[in-house]
């Protein structure tokens, strides 16, 4: 199981690499994996905003549909085009290529409510 220590984790399952005020956000390995084959992800294109513990779009899997949850709050600046082409990039790839949006925070205190890996790990008990 892949926890990189450089992210942030949700109880959701979602993960934050904080750059400056911008936040990548993703789903875990633990949660790709949990889900299935990844065959679609919503996320509404004119998507501007995001509260933290509101949810942004899903991810639908051969399995099921699952909420997608922001864990920050802020402006949309960039959507990864790239999944609706092939969101099997979740699969192969979730804390590189499959991310899924990026945000610029307007609230970065709320980084310090966002579980650390080993807590994470804690939390799937890894």
């Amino acid at each position: 199981m892949n926890i990189p220590t450089n992210l942030k984790y949700t109880k959701d399952h979602e993960w934050a690499k904080i750059e400056g005020n911008i936040a990548i956000i993703g789903i875990t390995d633990f949660a790709q994996g949990e889900l299935g084959d990844v065959v679609f992800v919503d996320i509404d294109p004119n998507l501007a905003e995001v509260s933290a513990g509101k949810v942004f779009g899903t991810i639908e899997a051969v399995k099921t549909v699952s909420d997608l949850y922001a864990p920050v709050s802020g402006k949309v600046v960039a959507i990864n085009d790239q999944l609706s082409a092939d969101a099997a990039i979740v699969n192969r790839d979730p804390y590189g290529e499959g991310w899924l949006i990026k945000v610029e925070m307007s609230n970065t205190a709320e980084v310090e409510q966002l579980l650390t890996a080993e807590q994470y790990q804690e939390l799937i008990g890894q």
